[in-house]
Order: C-alpha cells, then sequence, then structure tokens
C-alpha cells in the first residue's frame, strides 16, 4: 500500500520525541511521543509509546500499552497488550491479542480476536473470527462470522451471510472473564442467511436456516427455510415467512 524503503528510519530508546513525517521503519521503545502525522512500511511500538496524529503503513505493531492518537490505514496491524488508537482503523488483516480499544470504526478484509476488543462504532470486514470477549458499539457486518465465546460480547446488530455462535472451549480466555463477565453474545438483531448459534441474546433473528442453540434468549426468530431449537433455549415466538 505504502512504500518508503528509500527513507530514513525513527527510532526512540526510551524517554524522546519527535515529529511525524515519511520513514522505512518507527520503532518506539519505552515511552516515546511522536507529534504529527506518520506514513511508514513499518511500525512497532514497544512499551508506553505515543503517536499523536494518523499513521498510514504496511506492516503495524502494539506491544504494551501504546496508544495512537487519530486513525491508522495498514494492510496488516496487530494490537498485543492494551494497545488503543483513538480514531478509525481501516486495516486489511487485523489481530487483536490481549485488550484493544478503537475509538471509532474498524474495517478490514480478515479481522481476528483473541482476548477483549472494544469498537466504538462499526466493525466491517470479510471474516470476522472472535475469540473472548468484545463490546460493538454499532454494527458487526460480515460475509461470514465465527465467534468463540470466552466472555461478554456485545454487538448493537450483527449482520451477514454466514454466522456462527458458540461457547468456547475452555482456556485461558475463559479463566480471564468468567470470574467477572457472564458468558453470552447480547445483540438487539442478527441478521444471516445461514445461522448457528448459542449462549445468545437477542430481540430479533431473521434468516433463511436457523439453528437456535442452547442457553439462548431471543424474543423473535423469522425464518424462510429450516429452523430448530434446542429445549434449553427460549424463543418467544417463530415465524415462516
Amino acid at each position: 500500500m505504502v512504500n518508503f524503503e528509500n527513507q530514513g528510519n525513527l527510532i526512540i530508546n526510551g524517554m524522546g520525541s519527535s515529529g511525524g513525517g515519511s520513514f522505512n521503519k518507527v520503532l518506539i521503545n519505552g515511552k516515546g511521543n511522536v507529534h504529527g502525522d506518520v506514513e511508514c512500511n513499518d511500525f512497532t511500538i514497544n512499551g508506553t509509546g505515543t503517536v499523536t496524529g494518523n499513521i498510514k503503513g504496511n506492516e503495524g505493531k502494539i506491544s504494551g500499552s501504546g496508544s495512537i492518537e487519530g486513525s491508522i490505514e495498514f494492510d496488516r496491524f496487530s494490537i498485543e497488550g492494551t494497545g488503543g488508537i483513538r480514531d478509525d482503523a481501516k486495516v486489511n488483516k487485523m489481530k487483536i491479542s490481549g485488550k484493544g480499544k478503537i475509538g471509532g470504526s474498524l474495517k478490514g478484509e480478515e479481522i481476528r480476536i483473541r482476548g477483549k476488543a472494544t469498537i466504538e462504532q462499526d466493525c466491517e470486514a470479510e471474516e470476522f473470527k472472535g475469540e473472548g470477549g468484545f463490546a460493538i458499539g454499532g454494527l458487526l457486518n460480515s460475509d461470514v462470522i465465527d465467534i468463540s465465546i470466552a466472555g461478554e460480547c456485545r454487538a448493537k446488530e450483527i449482520g451477514g451471510r454466514t454466522i456462527k455462535v458458540k461457547k468456547g472451549i475452555f482456556s485461558f480466555l475463559n479463566n480471564l472473564f468468567k470470574s467477572v463477565y457472564p458468558v453470552s453474545l447480547t445483540t438487539e438483531i442478527i441478521e444471516a442467511d445461514e445461522i448457528e448459534i448459542e449462549y445468545t441474546n437477542a430481540k430479533m433473528v431473521r434468516g433463511n436456516n436457523v439453528i437456535i442453540g442452547p442457553n439462548c434468549e431471543i424474543e423473535v426468530v423469522e425464518y424462510k427455510g429450516t429452523f430448530s431449537q434446542d429445549p434449553s433455549a427460549k424463543v418467544r415466538e417463530a415465524i415462516k415467512i
């Protein structure tokens, strides 16, 4: 997407600060600060570094508790630790491990969440895979949605082509979340062609073929093709349309 191989590198070790600009590599170790917009090939924060501006690049990573006080646009980006992005994130392949927060919307091709992610606005992708917990303030929209719940998952609305929601297998994520958060997905509307869900609370589930698995509480199900319901699930009304 971006090529700045002929540019110099920006490396900050410990306490230091720099202005923005175009670079090949940007590496912030410690508590470094960059003031201004950045364009680069590779971007990395290790520690508690801060960028006050927007960033465009090919590959990026936040390890530790770094923050970006602006928006990002990358081909690949990962958050490991407790990274935060104040505004929008546009990333083809996004991976959030640990705790990541995006203050705007997240758009990409592949989004992988393993841990706890907070996205204040919409989340749009070709493929969304969530393992752990997440909070999405707006619409979660993806062709393929695969959610393995190990904590509290919330989205205002969920739409796609194929949606599968399962309770996660016991792992470090369950141990991380189970003492604090309920293991469930809560949303107002789920709409897709193929829907298979469990441990889900929703007002409306609308699809072609719908499977309501265990521990669901659904007010209304609308389906065109097939419908099945686990004995432990609560569905107030199921309507074939």
